[in-house]
């Protein structure tokens, strides 16, 4: 009987753990409605964080083409004013105007203006017309 008691009871206890195998396999065989929801909420949270990544980047993109577009425009402005420099000194030289010499600075004006100033201080008669003399008074008209 004690052969018989023995294998009765393995036979319960290899039963006991199939059983308690099989029980802890269905209940691994997927996760809960909480592990379920906590990998949700990590799945959004990870694309929330792709998602700020992405704007930001498109900012910077933004804030690079506004800078770009501003120095295209700058140039633009540029181009247009020496366009119409050039286009005033082709009017100027078509015309055929006396050839322009470069100026030699504000000394040298000064020296023409010093020796102007000179010359009419020292003549003054030279620079005021002469006044008309007074009329003298008519001769006395000759007896005939």
């Amino acid at each position: 009987m004690h052969g018989l008691l023995t294998r009765t009871s393995k036979l319960v206890g290899f039963t006991a753990m199939a059983l308690a195998v099989m029980l802890a396999g269905c209940a691994t065989s997927g996760p809960g409605p909480e592990e379920k929801a906590v990998n949700a909420a990590n799945r959004a949270d990870q694309a929330a964080s792709r998602a700020e990544a992405a704007s930001t980047k498109a900012q910077a993109a933004a804030g690079q083409a506004q800078a770009a577009a501003t120095r295209v425009e700058q140039a633009a402005n540029d181009a247009k004013a020496a366009a119409d420099r050039a286009e005033a000194i082709a009017e100027k030289t078509m015309a055929g105007g006396r050839k322009h010499r470069a100026h030699k600075g504000a000394a040298h004006m000064k020296k023409h203006a010093k020796k102007a100033k000179a010359a009419t201080a020292a003549a003054p008669e030279a620079a005021a017309p002469a006044a008309p003399a007074a009329p003298e008074a008519p001769a006395a008209p000759a007896k005939p």
